[in-house]
Parts: C-alpha cells; structure tokens; sequence
C-alpha cells in the first residue's frame, strides 16, 4: 500500500469548534465533507484523544469555520498543533458565540456552519461527528484553504492525530 495515495484525496483546512461547561476550543481538521443537501448534514472526523472531541460528545453541537488561503501559520498551529488542555486558543482570536453556544471564528474564515450532532461512529483512534446544519453564513470573499495548499505553498506539517497523518 501506497500511504502517499491519500495525499491526492481532496481536503480542506477548517476549524471545527465546541464547548463545554463555559469554556470553549476548537481544532484543525481536514476531514469535513457535506454528507446529504436534504437534510443538510455535515461529517468531520477527529480523534477521540482530542478535547474537541470531548466536548462535542458533551454538547452534542460544533462548529466549523472555512479557513481562508490568507490564514497563518501561526493560527493553524495554535489550533491545530496546541493541546486546549493547556492553552486557551481563543484568546486573541476575533469570534462570536452562535445562540447554540458554538464560537464562529471571524478572522481568516470564509463561511461558517453550526450545526447539532444527529450521529456518531466509533472508528478506533477517531470518531465520525454526523451534524445537521442549523445556521450557514459566508463571512468574506476569497480562496479556501485545501490541504494540498497547506503543505505546498505553507509548508505546513501534520499533526499525529490527523486522520490523514502518514507513519514514517
């Protein structure tokens, strides 16, 4: 098997967002898809060792945020490479809280979903979030980030819990 394969699959860069008992986090993740228009629901995979995890098991909502080409390095690396745990990544980070208590992230982000957990999978060292969108915006113009994007033209790393994570 041919693990650089995965590579060509078409991904985004996103921040998928929750809270839990008034605090909030959020993380980066590649694997969000659209599932079904009619309903419209949403899929993203994260590992269950993740704190966003945990937090959206509790609330049973999320968010996601669509993370424009312009978005640095170091916001992809305080969300994506940072443990919630220690840090609180939102602070300094321009947002608002959603009435479902999900944090919309403003900066670098081109639309933002909200949406309420209808489903999820167990699948070992990560879990399958299935929501239905409750509230949709685009929040600026431009180009979205895709994974290819990230490593080519950022230079940009993958983190060891990211479903598409290659073992040397």
């Amino acid at each position: 098997m041919d693990p650089k394969a995965f590579r060509l699959i078409s991904y985004g860069m996103y921040v998928v967002s929750s809270f839990r008992e008034g605090k909030l986090n959020g993380q980066i993740a590649n694997t969000v898809f659209q599932v079904t228009a009619q309903p419209p629901l949403m899929a993203v995979s994260l590992n269950c060792q993740n704190l966003t995890n945990e937090f959206i098991k509790s609330s049973k909502k999320f968010s996601i945020s669509v993370l424009s080409q312009e978005t640095p390095l170091t916001t992809i690396g305080t969300f994506g490479f940072k443990c919630g745990r220690h840090v609180d990544k939102f602070s300094g980070v321009n947002y608002q809280i959603c009435s479902s208590g999900n944090p919309k992230i403003l900066e670098y982000s081109l639309a933002h979903f909200d949406l309420e957990v209808v489903q999820s999978v167990e699948l070992g060292s990560h879990t399958l979030f299935i929501g239905k969108v409750v509230e949709s915006e685009v929040l600026a113009e431009g180009q979205p980030m895709t994974y290819d994007y990230y490593h080519k033209v950022k230079g940009g790393k993958t983190h060891q819990n990211a479903p598409s994570y290659i073992v040397k």
